[in-house]
């Protein structure tokens, strides 16, 4: 099957068709995801987390998202590869375009993701402006987790809200081509993907954002401690049939793609 671009997942969103993204870090699980239909991998800075054992995800660097970011890429031939912006990577708008373009060229990025606000818009047109695919990252940001006092939901208030949809669109005007919402109330996530034309894609943001993504290891229920409010084990899923990790993968992926995943008890 041909590539999957940011032109398929613009027209997957004019029709409405939801699209499932999932984290990798390795090319085998990129492989599975891959022949299962995952449309997005996602390299995500949550390595730290989940395959280091940090705390955050803050100590995680540029050289270790590229190393990942060639494992992943030399297991998949479908999705779209997109890569965190690991920390203070993305300080200013050049450092940003010499780091994004060592995440496509050593990395094999198709897509870079950043987060924050208004303060990004200067470097998300940087980006554009040389051809650099970019996802926005709005409402709980892991790299701020200290400023924020913890991991905590976003826009809960009128004020936040109005400021999380006026960063929205200026990151869409700025030339962003998706957008990633965590953490934030359903009707947030309802309203922000309205209001923009480019896909959104939501963790924790509701079952109206045109997308959904998890941490795999969440997904696949093997994330040491509590999981997260917004994720389902669906290996444990034992109603749905076969508990294997392929299977579950494509549970997934239905469950997304019929609108049954997030319910309402995974939402804010």
């Amino acid at each position: 099957m041909s590539r999957i671009t940011i032109t398929t997942l613009q027209a997957m969103k004019n029709r409405g068709e939801k699209i499932a993204c999932l984290t990798a870090y390795d090319s085998s699980f990129a492989a599975l995801l891959d022949d299962a239909g995952i449309e997005i991998l996602l390299v995500g800075d949550s390595l730290g987390m989940v395959i280091q054992g940090q705390d955050t995800t803050l100590p995680v660097t540029l050289d270790e998202m590229i190393y990942h970011s060639r494992c992943v890429a030399s297991g998949s031939r479908r999705a779209l590869l997109m890569v965190d912006m690991p920390f203070m990577a993305d300080a200013d708008p050049q450092q940003a375009l010499l780091n994004a373009g060592r995440l496509m060229k050593e990395g094999g990025a198709q897509m870079v993701k950043l987060e924050g606000g208004a303060l990004q818009v200067e470097t998300v047109g940087c980006l554009a402006g040389h051809g650099i695919p970019v996802c926005a990252h709005l409402g709980l940001l892991p790299q701020s987790v200290h400023k924020l006092g913890g991991y905590k939901v976003q826009g809960r208030d009128a004020e936040t809200a109005r400021q999380i949809r006026d960063d929205a669109l200026a990151l869409e005007q700025a030339g962003a081509d998706m957008l990633l919402l965590e953490c934030v109330p359903a009707a947030l996530g309802t309203a922000i993907s309205r209001s923009v034309s480019i896909p959104v894609i939501g963790i924790g943001a509701g079952p109206d954002c045109d997308a959904q993504v998890l941490v795999l290891y969440d997904m696949l229920g093997i994330t040491p401690g509590k999981r997260p409010r917004f994720s389902h084990d669906f290996v444990s899923d034992y109603e749905a049939g076969s508990s294997d990790i392929a299977s579950a993968v494509r549970r997934y992926i239905e469950a997304v793609k019929s609108g049954t995943f997030p319910a309402e008890q995974h939402c804010f």
